[in-house]
């Protein structure tokens, strides 16, 4: 095999497939990249089993073939050398020869025939604009679970449906759900991985729209020259219907960025290991308090409106903070029941993002 590349179009894709590759396999081919170089165009893969990455990138190709060379030795040298070409030469016995400039390096590769065969991508079923559904992912990935034992927790429940995109993910203590208008006319339903979620961000993030696939054991995401490629998760998501409140008889209205700013603040002298904090709901305030034994207590009041009787609640201070990360409005509207019921949050006047959390003790 023989090919030449630019070294910027190699750094690149190096770089977005060197994130699926499996770092700490016991399968010595998974820490390989696969490179193969057919016709004007060289396709770079990784994967760990469970994703898996290919990008194509414009070549030279002088003489086709497949090779599988070491992931981040390839990707380090790779950034270091100058601009401009980089000629590859792979013998039989996957030695590659790399040259450019006036460096000429060897390095050690392994043979292609045991590298995992990627599954073809079936016909497109949905194609999404990227920054509507990224800005849907930034608003649900905080809620994910990442206990490895509550597996079907550890993804966001993706569906597609008369025109709109709906986001939903739980880890047990929090369910943020979003959606957003897309035109049109498909039914699509599945569990989307925490793994595919924290690369799609990066594989979509240069082109327009993603082509959405699936077959019966795979979900395929296309982007351009990008490929990802997930396993499907297996079990049924919990009926989050249930969880959303139907009424509150508090609601709450405050500048987001206040509400921030007291939360990360008072929080400092929240218990280290529940990061609880008091709200309180008073004539025009809402207060926020911490107590903790060795480091001390911090109050702040927060101007508010509001409708309906005061309330004293505990919450997580890092489940709150984060979604006010998540969104850009100027007010924030918080919707109570009672203190042993689950609090709900949302952008002031709206319903596309709904983020419920249960309460704490304090």
């Amino acid at each position: 095999m023989q090919f030449s590349v630019s070294k910027s179009a190699l750094t690149q894709a190096l770089a977005l497939v060197g994130r699926v590759v499996g770092k700490n396999s016991t399968i010595p081919i998974l820490s390989n990249v696969k490179l193969e170089a057919a016709g004007e165009s060289l396709t770079i893969t990784g994967t760990d089993l469970e994703l898996a990455l290919s990008v194509r990138v414009e070549a030279k190709v002088t003489e086709p073939g497949v090779a599988t060379l070491p992931a981040k030795k390839l990707s380090d040298y790779s950034r270091l050398l100058p601009e401009g070409d980089v000629c590859f030469k792979v013998s039989d016995k996957a030695w590659a020869t790399i040259t450019a400039g006036r460096s000429k390096t060897r390095i050690s590769g392994m043979s292609p025939e045991s590298f995992p065969e990627l599954p073809a991508a079936p016909e497109t079923v949905l194609s999404v604009p990227v920054a509507p559904l990224l800005k849907l992912i930034n608003r649900v990935k905080m809620a994910i679970s990442n206990i490895e034992s509550r597996f079907t927790l550890n993804g966001a429940k993706f569906e597609y449906r008369e025109g709109r995109l709906y986001l939903i993910a739980t880890d047990g203590h929090r369910l943020a759900f979003a959606s957003a208008e897309m035109a049109g006319n498909a039914e699509v339903k599945f569990l989307l991985p925490l793994s595919a979620i924290k690369n799609l961000p990066q594989v979509a993030g240069a082109v327009e729209a993603l082509a959405i696939s699936q077959d019966d054991n795979h979900l395929f995401f296309r982007a351009g020259e990008a490929l990802l490629v997930s396993r499907k998760m297996t079990g049924n998501f919990p009926d989050f219907e249930r969880v959303l409140p139907k009424a509150a008889k508090s609601v709450v209205t405050c500048n987001r960025l206040e509400l921030a700013g007291a939360l990360s603040r008072v929080s400092q002298f929240a218990d280290e290991r529940s990061r609880a904090v008091k709200i309180a709901l008073q004539a025009g305030e809402l207060v926020v308090s911490a107590t903790a034994v060795e480091a001390g207590e911090s109050t702040e009041a927060v101007p508010c409106d509001f409708d309906g009787e005061g309330i004293e609640m505990g919450f997580n201070a890092q489940y709150l903070s984060e979604f006010l990360g998540a969104i850009e409005s100027d007010q924030v509207e918080l919707r109570l029941t009672d203190a042993k019921s689950a609090g709900e949050l949302r952008t002031a006047g709206g319903a596309d993002y709904r983020y419920v959390v249960m309460p704490m003790r304090i």
